[in-house]
């Protein structure tokens, strides 16, 4: 039996997102990333189970999980300069490339990691991909969006921290 496709419903809230292994207070497990995609698969209570894209499944308090607008539609258009995704794809490669210049660095020994800190703070991307489907942070335009491979489609804002400039 194969199992349905993931198919994102909610994010994780800009903060990230506290999960138990068990709808328990007392089983605390690993804090979920922020605007992490989640597909809702069971409630009970204020309690929700979630599935993230790699296939783990956790418990968390449902009434903080950011709902995605709709699912993402598929389009038979052609590519135009908003809905390509490889400018954007050459950003996070760019990104990527980046951090791992400063983690060779700090392998090399020619910088500290309080250095390493500094440098890599400026450093936020965001990329998931699995087969056919990505989702992909872009921060010139503060959104996550969605690729099929015929295109790009508007999934979730990115939101700003309180004091910060939108």
């Amino acid at each position: 039996m194969n199992p349905s496709p993931f198919q994102p419903t909610h994010v994780a809230p800009p903060e990230g997102l506290a999960t138990w292994a068990a709808p328990d207070p007392s089983q605390p497990s690993t804090a979920l990333d922020p605007l992490l995609p989640l597909q809702v698969v069971e409630h009970r209570g204020d309690w929700t189970r979630v599935l993230c894209a790699n296939g783990w499944s956790t418990w968390v308090d449902g009434r903080l999980l950011v709902t995605l607008p709709r699912s993402p539609d598929g389009t038979a258009n052609p590519l135009t300069a908003t809905t390509d995704p490889r400018p954007l794809l050459a950003r996070l490669e760019q990104a990527l490339a980046g951090y791992r210049g400063l983690l060779d660095e700090l392998a090399a020994g020619r910088l500290d990691l309080q250095t390493f800190h500094r440098r890599a703070g400026a450093f936020r991307l965001g990329a998931l991909v699995d087969g056919p489907s990505a989702w992909l942070l872009d921060l010139e335009h503060e959104r996550w969006y969605y690729c099929d491979g015929a295109g790009l489609q508007p999934y979730a804002t990115v939101e700003a921290e309180p004091g910060e400039p939108g």
